[in-house]
């Protein structure tokens, strides 16, 4: 009997620990205004432009649909034929260049059409759900959307996005350091 009593014990210690960590209502509110930073970067244009429902990205600051018939394509990297790399380069263009210049980044893409991560317009308790949902996600965990939000050339262009365009309205560090305040909390989503 007490071996069973034992083994009930363990049993829901470790369907406790699964459940995520414990946070204080403290923890939480400082979790979700933290969220709230998150989301105004995901929502702003130079982040939420390419990450659409359909399949054909946005431009500027008015959310324009891309012209010359842009499309996301089978891999998120345009049309065959036409791929984002035909006008995107590797980094923007030097500033003498046309204010209007394709901008450029490594890996210049949209989302695949399998993971879209189309949070344009999304109430905060629905981006924040697709945000951790790893079969919309593009199949990262925590740690993983971390280092991509911290390192990956392409969200880092948001902060530089080069000609006339408006970066992201975040310092970047201030950001990512939201992100992991938030992460670090479990990852608490806002009430609907």
């Amino acid at each position: 009997m007490r071996a069973a009593a034992l083994f009930l014990i363990a049993a829901l210690s470790l369907s406790l620990a699964a459940c995520g960590p414990r946070i204080s209502a403290e923890q939480k509110a400082q979790a979700l205004q933290s969220f709230a930073t998150v989301e105004q970067v995901f929502q702003h244009p130079r982040c939420s432009n390419c990450h659409i429902p359909g399949d054909q990205p946005l431009q500027f600051d008015s959310q324009t649909p891309h012209m010359m018939n842009v499309v996301r394509g089978p891999e998120g990297k345009g049309a065959p034929g036409q791929p984002c790399s035909t006008c995107h380069g590797e980094a923007n263009p030097p500033a003498g260049y046309s204010a209007h210049a394709p901008p450029g980044a490594p890996h210049w893409q949209l989302p695949p059409p399998d993971h879209k991560m189309a949070w344009i317009g999304l109430p905060a308790h629905e981006l924040c759900a697709m945000i951790q949902d790893r079969k919309r996600n593009g199949d990262r965990d925590m740690p993983a959307l971390i280092k991509h939000v911290s390192e990956d050339k392409l969200v880092l262009w948001g902060w530089n996005p080069g000609g006339n365009r408006v970066p992201v309205p975040v310092p970047h560090d201030r950001f990512v350091a939201a992100f992991k305040t938030w992460a670090d909390a479990g990852a608490p989503c806002p009430s609907p």
